[in-house]
C-alpha cells in the first residue's frame, strides 16, 4: 500500500524478556514523535480489553506513550480516523478479525495507513497485515465474515516461525503446514519471521529487523512461493515483496 508506515513484529517477548520490551526501540522508532497510541486488543479472548490495554501502557511507559484502548471510545471508526498511530495486539487472529468487521474498521484503518499513520502489530496484530489470516497459527474459535484482512501488504505472513519439531509428534510441521497453502496459492508469496524479528516497511521499502543485540540480531526468516522456500536476513532488501 502506497505510504505505508508499518512495523510487524512476529513476538511481543523473546524467551524470558518483559513484554514488548525487546521491541522498544523499534517502536519508538516507527512512531518518531508520536505521543498518543490507539490500541486495538481483540485479538485478546482470555484477557479482558482494560487489562490488555493496561499491560501495553506499562510496556510502553518507558517511551513516553499515551495508550488508548478503542473498546474505550463511542465511535470505533472515529477513534481510527482521529488516530495518531495504531496497535494492533496478539492473541487469536479468528476473533481479531471478526472484532474488526463487526465494528467495520477495515476500511478506515486501510485508509489511515495509505495516509502514513503508523501501524504497528505483533502475532495476530501482524498477521491481519497481510492479503488473508489463512496462514495463521491459530485455532478458528468463531468465524469472521471474510478470511480477507487489511491487505497492507501484497503477501501472507506467518509470525512465531519455527522449525522446531518436538521428538515425538507426528504432525504437520509449520513448514508442512505453509507448503500445503502453497500447493493452493502458487503465486502468492508468505514472508515468515520468527520471534525477535519484525518487517520495518517504510513506503516502498521492507527489511527484516530485529530488536536483539549481538549475534541474535541477524535473525533469519523466510520466503514461502510457488513451492520454494528461501532465507531473508536483516541484509536483504525485501523491497521486490511489496
Amino acid at each position: 500500500m502506497e505510504n505505508s508506515n508499518l512495523l510487524l513484529l512476529s513476538s511481543s517477548r523473546v524467551g524470558s524478556t518483559e513484554y514488548l520490551n525487546h521491541a522498544l526501540e523499534m517502536i519508538k522508532t516507527k512512531l518518531n514523535g508520536v505521543t498518543e497510541l490507539l490500541f486495538i486488543p481483540y485479538a485478546g479472548v482470555s484477557l479482558s480489553y482494560d487489562e490488555y490495554t493496561a499491560k501495553v501502557q506499562t510496556a510502553l511507559n518507558e517511551i513516553g506513550i499515551k495508550v488508548t484502548g478503542i473498546h474505550e471510545c463511542d465511535d470505533p471508526v472515529l477513534a481510527v480516523n482521529n488516530a495518531q498511530a495504531v496497535a494492533v495486539g496478539g492473541g487469536n487472529t479468528f476473533h481479531l478479525l471478526h472484532q474488526l468487521y463487526q465494528n467495520e474498521l477495515i476500511e478506515s484503518i486501510q485508509h489511515k495507513v495509505s495516509t502514513g499513520m503508523p501501524y504497528i502489530g505483533w502475532s495476530a496484530g501482524s498477521n491481519i497485515a497481510g492479503l488473508t489470516i489463512r496462514t495463521t497459527n491459530d485455532m478458528p474459535i468463531i468465524e469472521p465474515k471474510s478470511f480477507n484482512a487489511l491487505q497492507l501488504v501484497d503477501f501472507q505472513l506467518n509470525p512465531h516461525y519455527t522449525e522446531h519439531n518436538p521428538a515425538g509428534h507426528n504432525g504437520e510441521t509449520r513448514e508442512q503446514r505453509l507448503a500445503e497453502f502453497m500447493v493452493l496459492n502458487p503465486s502468492t508469496p508468505i514472508v515468515a519471521i520468527v520471534e525477535g524479528s519484525a518487517l520495518d516497511i517504510k513506503q516502498d521499502t521492507m527489511r527484516l529487523t530485529s530488536g536483539l543485540s549481538g549475534p541474535l540480531s541477524q535473525a533469519n526468516g523466510f520466503v514461502f512461493k510457488s513451492g520454494n522456500k528461501s532465507v531473508i536476513t536483516t541484509e536483504d532488501s525485501l523491497n521486490h515483496l511489496l
